[in-house]
């Protein structure tokens, strides 16, 4: 599980791509699937615009409810709860482009109201069940 900052970065500034390859070079495929962690969709949906072979090893996602650095929420006294629609609707934009998803969950600042707006906007975004019997 990797967090990533809001330019879609590791904390010390490698590409997430960059880094999953490596890893799975360096240990001959043998992580069973990665996963973002501890960051806003608009911190990491950019990475998934054009179709790369990595994509397909991220399988899950635990977003902050947050938009903030993790700087900024760092210096934060109160936690910032975001807006649990908007996050579950950028959870359904990435559908479409990260379909070998199978977990999805909140991190921090989430609660309830999150991860229930999450699943509902994921259930939204599947394909119809007719698209998938004709392979679309």
């Amino acid at each position: 599980m990797s967090t990533v900052e809001i330019d879609g970065t590791l904390p010390d500034g490698t590409a997430l791509g960059d880094a999953i390859e490596a890893t799975d070079g360096a240990t001959n495929d043998y992580t069973s699937y990665y996963m973002i962690n501890c960051a806003h969709p608009t911190h990491f949906a950019s990475l998934f615009d054009e179709p790369q072979p990595w994509h397909a090893r991220i399988r899950g996602l635990r977003a902050n409810s947050s938009k903030m650095s993790h700087a900024e929420l760092d210096e934060m006294t109160e936690l910032d709860e975001g807006d649990p629609e908007d996050l579950g609707a950028r959870h359904g934009a990435l559908r479409e482009r990260l379909p070998h998803l199978t977990v999805l969950g909140g991190c921090c600042g989430t609660d309830h109201r999150h991860v229930a707006e999450i699943c509902s906007a994921w259930i939204e975004a599947a394909p119809a069940e007719s698209e998938k019997q004709s392979g679309k």
